[in-house]
């Protein structure tokens, strides 16, 4: 649903219910009255109706304003995700439907000289008042979900939700390994190419695309990966070995595009953000290292959930087991490489940063079961080292950055040294 529906038919409802509503209350329900003065009500639904657009014009410039600042000091893509909340456009409709209601409810007030303010009208324009001051209390909650921890949090918060959705245990995985499922796909007997302008691969239906291989006993390749973004001409996928050609059109259904990237089926995407905000905090111009030290603690949670799960899960199969679907997946070294390059480029020369790295780094390499990730990690520490050798350092502040913190800068993680019995204090109950 586009959002600018939202509040477009908050609009019309509430339009609607001001024309018909007052008429049916006066020809059915004309006995029920407040017993309340002409004046005071007439001044109050007044007071209402100019008040929620004065409130409409000051909320949404206030949240625009700190929208702004957030894309100057996180980054555009975030912006964009929150700018987006329904929330936003929900209470921009009800602010509307109550101004609208107002007024209508207006016109019946001592509607032909009867001196009768009418029950119901006037009950619900108090409701939607309540309503209006609800949801003007979860926009300014919002407000405050954009300072930097609640940011983070939040985001991953998601990337947790995507890894548990599209990805199985290790200890649990049960499909064979991809190389044995795709030795058997035949030729390429059909291309599918996009056409249009650039739009991002935001999900695939794997359901459908399952099926229609196997109505064509065929198997579909993917040629390109979740969070691409396709240009004119691009190849979207291959069918290999199919004994009748698949229609397009529902092909094309099968693969989700948007203007841009979504969380959905891409774990890749909020480590992006995250990474975006790392290195936007070490710029020289924001200088602020402790954002790109709390943006590594969920950067490490997401990869350590990563490095116990099966990644090598791109294809699917049917119900005899029959592979028909096989689509591409980062490995864990691009994980790696995704979440650590940049970072580890714009803050080489920052004790703090390459602390925290090195800490991420082992925490990773002591939790993880796998033995060729582990191993990854171990190269990419050995790579860390070669960057702080090559840094602006001076030789005492390598040292210093060569050690362990988890804050960064805060307490150093040290060996710790058995030289006789602990003495062990215990608290007095």
């Amino acid at each position: 649903m586009h959002l600018w529906l939202i509040p477009l038919s908050y609009a019309v409802i509430s339009i609607v219910c001001g024309l018909g509503l007052p008429r049916l209350e006066d020809a059915y329900f004309a006995s029920y009255t407040l017993n309340l003065s002409v004046t005071s009500v007439q001044a109050f639904l007044s007071a209402v109706a100019s008040g929620m657009m004065v409130l409409t014009g000051i909320v949404f410039s206030i949240a625009f304003v700190v929208v702004q600042f957030s894309a100057i000091a996180y980054s555009p893509r975030l912006v964009l995700w929150f700018v987006r909340d329904p929330m936003l456009f929900h209470s921009l409709g009800v602010f509307v439907a109550t101004f609208t209601y107002s007024l209508a409810t207006l016109l019946w007030v001592d509607r032909g000289g009867s001196g009768t303010v009418p029950l119901f009208s006037s009950s619900l324009v108090a409701v939607l008042l309540v309503l209006s001051v609800v949801l003007f209390s979860r926009l300014v909650q919002r407000v405050n979900d954009l300072q930097i921890t609640n940011v983070l949090r939040i985001i991953g918060g998601k990337g947790r939700e995507v890894i548990h959705e599209m990805f199985q245990n290790l200890d649990n995985r049960t499909l064979s390994e991809p190389s044995s499922a795709g030795s058997a796909v035949g030729p390429i007997t059909q291309t599918l190419r996009y056409s249009g302008e650039p739009r991002a691969l935001a999900m695939v239906d794997v359901g459908a695309l399952v099926e229609q291989a196997t109505q064509a006993v065929g198997v579909i390749e993917m040629a390109c990966a979740v969070g691409d973004i396709l240009l004119e001409d691009t190849v979207i996928l291959h069918v290999r070995g199919a004994k009748e050609r698949l229609l397009e059109t529902p092909l094309l259904k099968a693969i989700h595009l948007e203007a841009d990237r979504t969380f959905e089926q891409d774990p890749k995407y909020p480590i992006r953000l995250l990474v975006d905000i790392a290195i936007k905090a070490l710029s020289p111009a924001i200088n602020d290292p402790t954002t790109a030290v709390q943006a590594l603690d969920q950067i490490e949670d997401l990869l350590a959930r990563l490095g116990r799960r099966d990644l090598d899960s791109g294809y699917s199969s049917d119900a005899n087991g029959v592979v028909r679907l096989v689509f591409l997946m980062p490995t864990w070294e691009d994980y790696l490489s995704l979440a650590f390059d940049e970072i580890r480029q714009y803050g080489k020369d920052s004790v703090q940063i390459m602390r925290r790295l090195r800490a991420a780094l082992l925490g990773l390499a002591e939790s993880l079961t796998h033995v060729d990730r582990v191993d990854a990690v171990r190269r990419y520490l050995k790579q860390l080292d070669l960057d702080i050798a090559r840094s602006s350092l001076d030789e005492e502040d390598q040292a210093r950055a060569r050690e362990t913190d988890r804050q960064g800068l805060g307490m150093t993680r040290k060996a710790v040294r058995a030289t006789g019995p602990l003495n062990i204090v215990r608290p007095v109950p």
